[in-house]
């Protein structure tokens, strides 16, 4: 694609690295092809390549962004699928940040959409924050159906389960056996509120296989909440505490690894060199946070399993959640873990397409997000399963709202599975299952 920035604009960073993602498009159109949106909507414009073009009009005429560039930029699910499809190897992902950021730059959005998004980016990444809001969502429960629609989305999305206990911090927490790695685990603002289990599962997995786990009060979110709303003096302030807290931790002894087990801040963390690229302070640091970074299933591939055993072959629909399989590249490593502890591991038809979760997109775009819950569950259910898997808090809670009667099975994270089979409790949400098929 040409472009025609001029060369003060170019001196820009963030301008010099979109001009080189725009030149390397081709106009192919494959990534038509596996765009959710594209899919439900037929709009070009709801594409990628549509997206690219308002994107590319928007920073080259150094414009103010109108009111159909945002239009079709946020309902962006930032899924990545076109980047695995593309050809040519455009790096959408940054050039839709570039985007997003030119927005919340430029655009005044109407006053309340301005005041849900700062919502949205002040509470959720910070755990405090949401447990009173998740108290405030209990007490507003019954009046649901009265709210805004986003409001209601997110009453429904922040419902409190009966949290037994979280993973509170600081802990050192030391291997079981002989200790062979010292990692540290990013525990995440959203999910040790929603289901503490799976850092639970996660650090009893990981202890049982040689590991001392480091767990910081320092770090909670890894920024990407407010990253994909634009906000980015918030999202750098973060990233920059993360990069600092984690690099004091392991000077005296380092990290083999820095695991995350939710896939979407996985995709985040693996962007921290890019994103302090500029920053000569921080960009040695973050880059080598960046090469540290990990899923829980990239790292236990990396150093095995310990001897497994099931009472019996349980079927498990794997649904690869988006940041995990386009973001990451992660496509084998969980399916192959989980048949080695003995699953019966299928995977659905058109598994390359997004529940709709995607961050605060369910509740910004709640309309676009149901329909793309509702198409993966009918995948799903064509499998018949005994137990859905993901990777990731958000996939579960999107597939989790649409209720017993649609959800063909209970939904658990992968790494609860993983720790079940090597040695671990049965995950609370398989205890309702008959005795006889365990």
């Amino acid at each position: 694609m040409q472009t025609s920035f001029t060369l003060t604009q170019l001196s820009d960073p963030n301008i010099a690295d979109a001009n080189d993602i725009l030149r390397s498009c081709v106009h192919c159109g494959f990534c038509t092809a596996t765009c959710p949106t594209y899919a439900l909507l037929g709009d070009e414009l709801d594409g990628p390549r549509g997206r690219i073009y308002l994107i590319k009009d928007m920073l080259e005429q150094d414009r103010p962004a109108s009111n159909t560039d945002v239009r079709h930029i946020d309902r962006c699910l930032s899924c990545l699928s076109c980047m695995t499809t593309c050809p040519s190897g455009v790096n959408y992902m940054h050039l839709v940040d570039h985007g997003r950021r030119h927005i919340e730059q430029t655009y005044r959005r109407p006053f309340f959409d301005r005041m849900l998004r700062s919502a949205l980016g002040w509470v959720l990444p910070d755990g405090q924050r949401l447990k009173w809001a998740q108290r405030a969502a209990a007490v507003a429960s019954p009046f649901a159906a009265l709210l805004p629609v986003p409001l209601r989305n997110m009453v429904r999305l922040a419902k409190k389960k009966n949290v037994k206990s979280k993973v509170m911090t600081p802990k050192n927490l030391k291997s079981a056996g002989d200790q062979k790695y010292r990692v540290a685990l990013l525990t995440g603002c959203v999910q040790d509120n929603l289901n503490p289990a799976i850092n639970q599962a996660t650090i009893r997995l990981l202890t049982r296989h040689g590991c001392d786990v480091v767990v910081l009060p320092e770090v909670g979110c890894c920024g990407s909440i407010n990253h994909h709303l634009g906000q980015e003096d918030r999202t750098l302030a973060i990233v920059k505490a993360n990069v600092e807290a984690w690099r004091s931790s392991g000077q005296e002894k380092p990290f083999d690894a820095v695991i995350s087990n939710i896939s979407g801040c996985g995709t985040m963390l693996k962007d921290y060199g890019f994103l302090l690229r500029s920053d000569l302070q921080h960009a040695e640091k973050a880059a080598r946070i960046s090469s540290l970074a990990c899923d829980i299933t990239e790292f236990m591939t990396r150093i095995g399993l310990n001897e497994t055993g099931l009472p019996s072959v349980l079927r498990v629909a794997y649904q690869s959640p988006c940041s995990m399989q386009h973001g990451q590249g992660i496509t084998e490593e969980p399916i192959a873990l989980l048949r080695g502890c003995g699953f019966d591991v299928v995977q659905p038809v058109g598994g390359h397409l997004c529940c709709g979760s995607a961050g605060t997109y369910n509740i910004l775009q709640s309309d676009i997000a149901e329909e793309l819950r509702d198409q993966k569950i009918t995948s799903l259910s064509a499998l018949s399963p005994d137990i859905i898997a993901s990777g990731n808090i958000g996939c579960m809670t999107q597939l989790d709202q649409a209720g017993a009667d649609d959800m063909p099975c209970p939904i658990v994270h992968t790494v609860e599975l993983l720790d079940w089979a090597t040695g671990g409790p049965l995950p609370e949400a398989l205890a309702d299952m008959k005795a006889a098929r365990l």
